[in-house]
């Protein structure tokens, strides 16, 4: 299955770590933290264009030719969309009206 974040970008829900509300990672000084150190390293693709509603964590895993060495790569996303609404599309809210 995978989940559509705007502006033709699409991934895998497998690699989904985290949907993060923008509005609350103000609230968290950890996260705060976190997300202005990404947004310096350019480690954030910015999907949203400015307009952030919400944070998508992500990591792949591509399996290495000995089973012993995977590879993990991080990506965060920022994305237009509302972090309900991605939860609703990934299939982790059977019912948001009891949000």
């Amino acid at each position: 299955m995978f989940l559509h974040l705007g502006k033709n970008i699409v991934i895998p829900v497998k690699d989904l770590i985290a949907i993060i509300d923008a509005d609350s990672v103000l609230k968290s000084d950890d996260t705060k933290s976190f997300i202005k150190v990404t947004q310096e390293e350019d480690f954030i693709y910015d999907v949203a264009k400015g307009n952030i509603k919400s944070y998508i964590i992500t990591e792949k895993v591509d399996k290495g030719k000995e089973k012993s060495l995977n590879v993990r790569e991080s990506v965060i996303y920022s994305s237009n969309i509302s972090s309900k609404t991605l939860l609703k599309r990934a299939g982790f809210i059977d019912n948001i009206e009891e949000i």
